[in-house]
């Protein structure tokens, strides 16, 4: 039966800002308090799905969470109209404000794991939200990120939907930006990879020193076992403490894999001769193991390009192509590099540069827009079809964006109880653009 791996983007919310709110994360902080721009940021990763459609490629799209997040102020003690609630919060606490405003779902790698059915021990494709516990901003999501997923995979005959783990430090898992599945073909077995930064229950184990590890090694068992994944087929991986100081928040700033390919910087991984001969004995087919030296291009420019947060998608002529933003085309040593190596004997033979600089600028590169969903024909027909891109939707959703986002957005406007008003009204009509149903807290009341 023919598979194929489809990329579900997160649409950006209204309410998209910039904050600083997400510590490990340089572009994040080094951009904190600047002018948004929320029309151009949901235009951008418009632009970049419909780019990805128009190669041949099956492309999804995710709807935003519920922002400014009422219930959550409201139960931290805020408390009147909304206009009162958002005023109040200015003036006494502009950050958790600025939390209960955030865009940050944007970044749908983060939104849950995916286990497609070739892998699970009942053949269905299973999901897990991700707790994001490590981040206030971020452990508002999984509520509303079960709805979103539960809505748009809305087969119970082929898709599984787990509750997200338990919302403690011990169990921190940030979903798909720390997990990695290769395989031969998308609906053949793969092995699945799961990145973590630390041990919960293990303190003498290695740590970063200056940033945190979000992900632990018991969240990542703790997914697998929800999924039903064979032992044989699944490896455990720490990442480098190292480049954890050095910026690297997630795995996949510094690593990505598509199919038989791995594409990581030589600084990614502890022990990365023992994890690489693992993936060699595990896997069906031969790997292209990509790997970036220091020499060739820094951790630093890795983290302020998003070279490995980029996507390698297959395209329809069986070639492989990188996503890349802009900021790879315009840094020397990236783009020397990415020159040579289409020229190298590796799957990737294109490299294809798009703007979605209001995403880097909040750190966030292409692949954390995306959450990668391997699926057959009949699961991919028994997905939600308002939620699959083609030229109409397309339309439909930027001329959405045009009626519902403003141009700019300050920390200031925050407290406007209009941008609720204007949210939730956009989100509603959303829904039913998607036929997404009753998912936000605000239309259940």
């Amino acid at each position: 039966m023919k598979s194929t791996e489809v990329n579900f983007d997160g649409l950006v919310g209204p309410t998209h800002n910039y904050a600083g709110l997400s510590e490990g994360n340089v572009a994040s902080l080094n951009n904190a308090n600047d002018v948004s721009n929320p029309k151009q940021a949901a235009k951008q990763g418009l632009a970049k799905m419909k780019a990805l459609h128009d190669m041949g490629m099956t492309q999804g799209v995710l709807a935003p969470q519920e922002r400014p997040d009422m219930a959550a102020l409201r139960r931290l003690g805020f408390s009147g109209t909304d206009a009162n609630v958002l005023e109040t919060a200015f003036k006494q606490a502009p950050t958790l404000l600025s939390a209960c405003c955030s865009a940050s779902s944007m970044w749908t790698a983060n939104a849950a794991t995916v286990s497609p059915s070739a892998d699970t021990s009942d053949q269905k494709v299973h999901f897990t939200p991700a707790n994001l516990t490590n981040k206030f901003h971020r452990s508002l999501e999984p509520e509303t990120t079960g709805n979103i997923l539960k809505a748009t995979f809305n087969n119970e005959a082929h898709f599984v939907h787990h509750q997200h783990l338990p919302d403690n430090e011990h169990f921190g898992d940030e979903g798909a930006a720390n997990h990695t599945r290769l395989c031969n073909r998308y609906g053949e077995q793969g092995i699945e990879i799961f990145t973590y930064g630390r041990y919960a229950f293990n303190r003498n184990m290695p740590m970063p020193a200056k940033f945190p590890a979000r992900q632990t090694i018991e969240a990542s068992r703790a997914v697998a076992r929800l999924h039903g994944l064979e032992n044989s087929q699944t490896i455990y991986v720490q990442q480098n403490p190292d480049v954890i100081d050095q910026g690297v928040f997630h795995n996949d700033v510094i690593a990505v894999g598509n199919q038989n390919v791995l594409f990581f910087h030589e600084q990614a991984f502890l022990n990365t001769e023992t994890f690489l001969a693992d993936v060699s004995d595990k896997m069906s087919c031969d790997v292209h193991f990509v790997e970036v030296k220091t020499s060739q291009v820094s951790v630093e420019d890795c983290v302020n390009t998003y070279l490995f947060n980029t996507q390698i998608i297959t395209l329809p002529n069986g070639e492989m192509a990188i996503i890349a933003p802009m900021h790879c085309y315009e840094n020397a040593s990236v783009k020397a590099y990415l020159d040579e190596l289409v020229t190298l004997n590796t799957p990737i033979k294109h490299v294809k540069y798009y703007d979605v600089n209001e995403s880097m600028k909040n750190g966030g590169g292409p692949a954390c827009l995306r959450l990668r969903v391997a699926v057959n024909e009949t699961e991919l027909n028994a997905v939600n079809q308002h939620c699959l891109l083609d030229d109409n939707k397309f339309s439909v959703l930027n001329n959405w964006v045009d009626k519902h986002y403003r141009e700019q957005l300050t920390l200031n406007d925050l407290r406007d109880p209009n941008l609720v008003s204007e949210s939730r009204t956009a989100l509603d009509e959303l829904t039913q653009i998607l036929n997404l149903g009753s998912v936000y807290r605000f239309q259940q009341n």
